[in-house]
């Protein structure tokens, strides 16, 4: 499940099993969905903090924009573009 982060301040998220999830102020990130009824999560949420599509936030989805994530620029390597140099004997 995605939340999002809207403070204008990085959150520091308590999940379930004494892990946390670091968010800058209007980044996604995403959950387990029994993370969002752990109540730390659950407090952020009733306090605006975080928004869930879950709770109702009315997060879009990201399902159809096809230029974020790494996927969307190839392998994410950076090629020359250059000839390529050769070693040894020819």
């Amino acid at each position: 499940m995605d939340i999002t982060n809207k403070t204008k301040k990085p959150l520091s998220v308590p999940l379930p099993g004494g892990k946390k999830l670091f968010l800058q102020p209007g980044k996604t990130g995403q959950v387990a969905p029994k993370a969002l009824k752990h109540p730390p999560v659950l407090k952020l949420i009733e306090a605006g903090d975080l928004e869930s599509a879950d709770h109702g936030g009315g997060l879009k989805s990201r399902g159809g924009d096809v230029s974020s994530g790494p996927a969307a620029g190839g392998s994410g390597h950076k090629g020359t573009t250059g000839a390529m140099r050769q070693s040894g004997d020819r």
